[in-house]
C-alpha cells in the first residue's frame, strides 16, 4: 500500500466543493480544509504507484475549481 498528500489550490471560493467532491473519491482516507499556500489537503492510498498515479491524473485533477495540485509521497524512514 502506498500514501500520498495532494496539496490543492482552488479558485477563490471553491474549497469548500473542491474538498466535497474529492471526499467521495475512491482512495481518499481524509480531506481537510487549511489556511496557507494551499486550501485544500488530502491523504490518499493505493495498492501501488501505478494506481495512485491514476487516480490523481483521472479522477482528483479532474475535480471542477482545482487549478495547480502537489502531490507527496509518503515515505517511512
Amino acid at each position: 500500500m502506498v500514501q500520498a498528500y495532494i496539496l490543492i489550490q482552488t479558485e477563490v471560493g471553491k474549497a469548500r466543493e473542491v474538498a466535497t467532491t474529492i471526499g467521495g473519491i475512491t482512495g481518499v482516507v481524509r480531506v481537510d480544509a487549511v489556511t496557507g499556500p494551499y486550501d485544500v489537503i488530502v491523504l490518499t492510498e493505493a495498492h501501488n504507484v501505478d494506481e495512485l498515479g491514476k487516480m490523481i491524473v483521472s479522477k482528483v485533477q479532474l475535480v471542477p475549481g482545482i487549478t495547480r495540485t502537489l502531490t507527496c509521497s509518503v515515505v517511512h524512514l
